[in-house]
């Protein structure tokens, strides 16, 4: 069955219990609160979540909470990419054994120098035919320490048919369009970028998966739905609202800022896990002011 990924996806937070251990049941609560508004899904294991600082056991431990939590009509993807393609693929069986509908595999990026275009696409297809599953390419952040996919290397990728989307989190517009363009038809192009969904969605992605949706989950689903069913002021009207906090909470505060923002929404938000900071107390209020300006409900506020 064709996966469908017309809509927005939670890269959902991580929460942790005091002593440092992941809370199962913090996460819990938060997925069920994102589950009452109109999301298509959530990715467990993204950079949002703190992949990085996971040990594969609670990967998959959250992997399995969000599946015993996400109905069957609503996608839980997984993040599997490692720097070997032999730990990719084996975490990528793990993740499908655990009932994730698809992977969003980052690219190796350690060894950067090493990384062509040829070397790449030996280690997507080997994914790619490997994985009982869907694969979503994962362009991350390139503030992080990662590398940039060129055009023509992810037009070669979703040629291949269990290749059938990519997150793109460069930011850029131009490269959106370029990406929707250059690829197969029905390859699915997302952004990570919640403050050029609308834009986005105009030059060709169909969906986001979105930091900012941690915290304004119904409305940056429904900047897609009115998109889909051209409510041609909707859309607009809602990217105003969800546009700042992605710019001021997400890109100025980055885990800590998600996570203090939930907090402050009266969810499970919490602490990054070191060696990330939490968010300082005058960032909080920043955080504060700005979910109120959105018409976020900041919990006491």
């Amino acid at each position: 069955m064709e996966l469908k990924l017309d809509g927005v996806l939670i890269p959902t937070t991580t929460p942790f219990q005091a002593g440092g251990e992941v809370d199962p049941a913090a996460f819990r609560s938060n997925l069920e609160w994102w589950l009452t508004t109109r999301i298509l899904g959530v990715v467990v294991g993204g950079s949002t979540g703190e992949a990085v600082l996971l040990d594969e056991e609670e990967r998959v431990a959250l992997w399995d909470v969000a599946r015993e939590v996400v109905p069957q009509d609503r996608l839980v993807v997984a993040g599997t990419g490692q720097e070997s393609t032999r730990a990719t693929i084996r975490l990528t069986r793990r993740a499908a054994e655990r009932g994730a509908d698809a992977v969003l595999v980052q690219p190796p990026a350690f060894y950067r120098s090493a990384m062509s275009s040829g070397v790449l696409r030996d280690h997507y297809h080997a994914v790619a035919d490997a994985s009982p599953v869907p694969v979503i390419l994962y362009q991350v952040p390139l503030r992080f320490s990662t590398l940039d996919l060129p055009t023509g290397l992810v037009a070669e990728l979703s040629e291949h048919d269990n290749v059938v989307g990519i997150k793109d989190s460069r930011g850029k517009l131009e490269l959106v369009g370029e990406l929707a363009r250059a690829t197969r038809d029905g390859f699915q192009v997302l952004v990570g970028n919640g403050a050029q969904l609308y834009s986005s969605l105009e030059v060709g992605a169909v969906g986001g998966i979105l930091g900012v949706a941690n915290l304004l989950p119904d409305e940056t689903a429904g900047i897609v739905g009115a998109f889909q069913a051209e409510r041609t002021s909707e859309p607009g009207r809602l990217q105003e609202r969800v546009g700042p906090v992605h710019k001021a909470v997400v890109g100025g505060f980055g885990v800590a800022g998600v996570k203090g923002g939930l907090d402050l929404l009266g969810r499970r938000g919490g602490l990054p896990r070191p060696p990330l900071s939490p968010l300082a107390e005058g960032d909080r209020a920043e955080v504060e002011r700005v979910l109120g300006t959105a018409g976020a409900g900041v919990a006491g506020a």
